[in-house]
């Protein structure tokens, strides 16, 4: 008899991962490819169909279900993918209805962060807290709320973007049509936008490679990573101020290279949370790391059909 297990797929901006996780959480097989959003929406449901094929193979299992991390927004119930600043060309789009034909499966699909938010709650470090906030610091920022142990949906079952909070209404435009927005300031691309603005001469260059300098002690780069710091502190302090969350974790590549700019951010959470008790909120990594979508979209399949 083959083992069950839930074939789970991680959708980015500028990847797709795949992978065949058990109920426990353990990845037994993976791949991983370009979302190239260009190639359209279809071309990618293909892509996604032989993927999962190819991890379930081979693990030598038997696809249960299908979970499914999507950047927002999208309809969590039906599938159907809204306006994606990372996946342009996409709205529209079905997930749900274009796997469960060909699969004969059920198949669940939750906004990323929230599906990562399962995955503190269930598999991570913040199993047993009541009140979780996971916030995703990559390509874009988001955020995922667990109350009580149940997802938070807004009116109509929506996902709130907190990554599209106003930090500094004279800041950056972002795609959401806001100025100063969260994302706009402390995601990958900001920082290296940032860099780029202050010396245009450096070209393209990634958040990566940013703090990759700072760590080689380029001045620029240092003053970008605190830039960084300082940015993040400003959201999380508003989260920690309307939620007062037992604990945030934070995830997602930019957060790869904490160690630059997480103390900053936390100065910044003393200096500003003044009205709430946030000395007794926990502020952690992430527990799944770079596993975190993968063993999320398991954790959404396990969360709406078990």
């Amino acid at each position: 008899m083959k083992l069950k297990v839930i074939g789970a797929v991680d959708i980015g901006g500028t990847k797709i991962a795949a992978g065949a996780v058990t109920e426990a959480g353990t990845i037994i097989s993976r791949c991983e490819r370009a979302t190239a959003p260009e190639d359209g929406f279809g071309v990618a449901v293909q892509r996604i169909k032989a993927m999962l094929i190819d991890v379930a193979t081979r693990a030598g299992a038997e696809l249960e279900g299908i979970g499914i991390a999507c950047p927002g927004p999208l309809d969590p119930f039906t599938g159907v993918i809204g306006d994606v600043g990372t996946l342009p060309g996409w709205q529209g789009g079905n997930l749900v209805t274009s796997l469960q034909a060909d699969f004969g499966l059920r198949v669940a699909v939750e906004n990323d962060a929230d599906a990562a938010a399962l995955a503190e709650v269930g598999e991570g470090t913040a199993q047993g807290s009541r009140c979780v906030i996971y916030i995703t610091v990559s390509t874009g920022i988001g955020g995922g709320i667990i109350l009580s142990g149940e997802l938070y949906r807004g009116v109509d079952g929506a996902h709130p973007e907190l990554g599209h909070q106003v930090i500094d209404a004279s800041g950056p435009p972002c795609y959401c049509k806001a100025r100063g927005c969260w994302e706009s300031l402390a995601s990958g691309p900001a920082m290296a936008s940032w860099l780029r603005g202050q010396q245009p001469d450096v070209g393209e260059i990634t958040a990566a490679e940013v703090c990759a300098l700072a760590q080689q002690g380029d001045q620029l780069a240092c003053r970008a990573v605190e830039r960084e710091g300082y940015y993040l502190g400003l959201g999380l302090a508003n989260l920690i101020t309307l939620f007062c969350p037992d604990r945030i974790a934070l995830g997602g590549g930019v957060m790869k290279s904490s160690h630059l700019f997480l103390d900053r951010a936390l100065q910044v959470i003393r200096e500003v949370c003044t009205q709430v008790p946030a000395e007794k909120t926990q502020i952690t990594l992430a527990s799944h790391g770079a596993d975190a979508g993968l063993v999320g979209a398991a954790q959404a399949w396990l969360h709406r059909y078990r």
